[in-house]
């Protein structure tokens, strides 16, 4: 009888998104139109990459991804029923951080939440159009949405390395705690994917460190970036070998942890990577929703975070998009318009089962 091959590039080290049998064909067929369905070339940065080349990178780079999120938007329908407006405030490091807030129409008391973009806490803009288009569709759904423009450790908004960003992210957590009133919250929880996964994470572990956990009803991160194992993967998270370049890159995420904390003094400090939590550092968080990605390399660390959470007496829900790739949920709004909306409505139906406080 012949063993079963294992999954991704476990079982076969060159095998593409267009060749992996888990993949939607959708998102193949999306990715294929921008030549990303197949072999991509190596990555020119990685965490023996310096400091100064790494930012050059993403300073060259990051504009791609605006277009790329473009790209992967076409053809979707306009957002009804919703309102924004711009917000800047008082950061605790005494910078100004910028807010966007979008609201439904409607003046019920309904949820709200606090966005964290991703881009690796190096790259990418709150006001870039899909995290833009993310906030409408969830004001839509029925939430109070305050995207946070925090701090990037390179690229647009950058160099500000740890703590920087959390900083921003945080402050953007008391204030909006404190204008639960003026918007009509009724929960409030903290959210975002990847790098914003990361940032979710961490405000949560530095609300309790402060005695501040008491503003955050709930939690959703998506797709986390918390190992901080990407330059060395370790054997208990086989998603970073397995799912390795099939859109994101280990060695690029290692080169953007190394920006993130340049002289690596926070490599085991979990508000920096929240995977290095111990169980005292999570006992009593909030309910949590972990939800990853099949096919992504950081799928395993999320699902880690997860059982560390229940071992810890946590209320915590795990949630595994299949056929995706990484935040694949979350980007192919034109290709897949149900995986998207399938978890726009989770998010919205997890706020709704968390207690009121209106």
């Amino acid at each position: 009888m012949t063993a079963p091959q294992l999954p991704g590039r476990l079982g076969r080290p060159d095998l593409t998104l267009r060749q992996d049998p888990r993949a939607d064909p959708r998102m193949v067929a999306a990715l294929a139109a921008l030549g990303m369905a197949d072999t991509l070339p190596p990555s020119p940065i990685n965490a023996e990459t310096s400091v100064e080349a790494i930012l050059e990178f993403i300073a060259e780079s990051e504009p791609g991804f605006g277009e790329l999120s473009l790209a992967l938007m076409a053809g979707a329908p306009p957002v009804e029923g919703v309102t924004s407006r711009v917000e800047v405030i008082s950061g605790v490091d005494g910078n100004d951080v910028t807010l966007y807030i979008h609201r439904p129409t409607s003046s019920a008391v309904v949820p709200g939440i606090v966005h964290f973009h991703g881009g690796g806490m190096a790259m990418l803009e709150a006001a870039g159009v899909g995290y833009q288009r993310w906030r409408d569709e969830l004001a839509a759904a029925g939430l109070v949405v305050v995207g946070v423009e925090f701090r990037n450790s390179g690229g647009k908004h950058g160099p500000y390395p740890f703590p920087a960003g959390l900083n921003d992210c945080y402050s953007a957590l008391q204030w909006t705690a404190s204008h639960r009133d003026e918007f009509g919250i009724s929960t409030l929880l903290v959210s975002g994917e990847s790098g914003g996964g990361n940032l979710t994470l961490a405000t949560v572990l530095k609300a309790k460190q402060d005695g501040q956990l008491g503003l955050i009803d709930g939690v959703y991160a998506q797709c986390p970036y918390i190992s901080n194992a990407y330059a060395s993967p370790r054997p208990d998270l086989p998603s970073l070998v397995e799912n390795n370049g099939l859109f994101l890159d280990c060695d690029q995420a290692a080169a953007m942890a190394k920006v993130y904390d340049p002289d690596g003094a926070n490599a085991d400090n979990p508000l920096a990577w929240p995977l290095a939590a111990t169980s005292a550092d999570l006992a009593a968080l909030p309910p949590h929703v972990i939800s990853v990605n099949e096919l992504d390399p950081l799928r395993d660390e999320g699902l880690a975070y997860l059982h560390k959470l229940l071992a810890a007496g946590v209320s915590a829900v795990g949630r595994t998009v299949n056929g995706t790739c990484h935040a694949g949920d979350c980007l192919f709004r034109g290709a897949m318009p149900d995986v998207y909306a399938a978890t726009i409505r989770d998010i919205k139906g997890f706020a709704d089962s968390l207690p009121s406080r209106a």
